[in-house]
């Protein structure tokens, strides 16, 4: 793919921040704070119907991409999310349809209605006090027939309070297994939980012996089960990596402007040599953001392990300096930066979160070096 985004890819850009910018500027990301979905479904259905849940869908399921690199596509609508802290469930979403798309069963029905946009789908994934990738699941999945019963809790469920359906990592008899379940379920509990981000939802998932029918069976053998699981950890991190660079972006563009019209001694802020300096090292760092999340999006192909390379070094790099870029700009702006009339504390919540969720920097940087082991010598 070429080093820049195509025209099509700018077109879609630019629609995605028309959009946010007309329907969740800032005071309507401030209002959503108070509700307890923190998004309008109907506006949703609105972003579904302008293709942020399509590109990673087929053409012949009524999905599509603007250019031949579907992931491309998504890291630049994340870069948008990031830039407004808009709300809404584009990860979780993307995510989960990773995982009904990789599935050998049909489950054309859930990824329409969740292509429209009529439907919520996440991913319960987290357990209490583990990682992106444990090497078991505490949920266990037992057979019931061809089908299971599900029983176990999952945290950090982004939107799991909103989503109509789940799919759910469980340990099965032989390994791990994937299962879609309907939040309405019986004997699914889902409890919400604060979040640091003031529109990011999350929730705990408690699923007490959950009847779970042959045809929601996402993946039952483990070996699948597994490339599943980690092929919809590649898309959120790299997605994550790019909102995370988007934000970092918009709070840096607005302390300049800052720097231009807030001025001490009759002079501008940004005409001081020391405060240039901090400027130009914020520039140099954010370019890497973003030049490593656009490397992230642009490795998926055939090569998993080139993938999985990209996409933890984006994350681990991104994670560690967008919140840096953020506080930077925080200490630029003085005592105003750190009021809560001020813009910036959601810019420094979105990537602080962003920082924590599908793996830290530190998690990022031990799967690169188990990734190297797997190289020969």
């Amino acid at each position: 793919m070429t080093a820049a985004p195509t025209a099509d890819q700018r077109l879609f850009r630019t629609t995605t921040r028309d959009f946010l910018a007309a329907t969740v500027p800032v005071d309507t990301v401030r209002r959503l704070a108070d509700s307890p979905d923190g998004f309008d479904r109907d506006w949703w259905r609105r972003g579904a119907e302008l293709g942020w849940t399509a590109p990673l869908v087929p053409e012949r399921l009524g999905g599509g991409a603007v250019s031949d690199t579907p992931m491309a596509d998504l890291a630049l609508l994340a870069e948008e999310f990031g830039r407004a802290c808009a709300p809404g469930p584009l990860l979780a979403v993307n995510a989960t349809l990773t995982g009904l798309l990789g599935s050998t069963g049909d489950f054309d029905a859930a990824i329409a209605d969740v292509l429209a946009g009529a439907a919520i789908a996440t991913w319960a994934h987290y357990e209490p006090g583990t990682g992106p990738a444990p090497a078991t699941f505490d949920t266990v999945a037992t057979p019931d027939g061809a089908g299971y019963r599900l029983s176990g809790v999952k945290d950090r469920v982004e939107y799991g309070a909103q989503a109509d359906l789940l799919i759910v990592d469980a340990q099965g008899p032989e390994g791990p297994v994937q299962l879609l379940v309907a939040t309405d379920a019986p004997g699914v509990t889902v409890t919400p939980v604060w979040t640091l981000d003031v529109v990011r939802r999350a929730a705990t998932v408690v699923f007490d012996d959950v009847s779970v029918a042959s045809d929601a069976v996402v993946q039952r053998d483990p070996e699948a089960a597994a490339a599943a699981a980690e092929a919809q950890l590649l898309v959120a991190a790299t997605l994550s990596a790019a909102e995370m660079a988007g934000a970092a972006q918009r709070a840096f563009e607005a302390t300049v402007q800052w720097m231009f019209d807030r001025y001490t001694f009759g002079r501008p802020l940004a005409s001081y040599q020391a405060l240039k300096h901090r400027a130009a090292d914020i520039a140099t760092t954010l370019e890497a953001c973003r030049a490593t999340s656009w490397a992230a999006a642009a490795s998926f192909g055939d090569d998993t392990i080139d993938t999985a390379e990209a996409v933890g070094v984006a994350k681990s790099f991104v994670g560690a300096t967008a919140g840096e870029i953020v506080q930077e700009c925080v200490q630029i702006h003085g005592g105003l930066g750190v009021t809560w009339e001020h813009d910036l504390h959601l810019y420094l919540r979105r990537v602080t979160l962003g920082r924590a969720l599908y793996g830290t920097p530190a998690e990022h940087r031990r799967r690169l070096t188990d990734l190297l082991e797997t190289i020969p010598a």
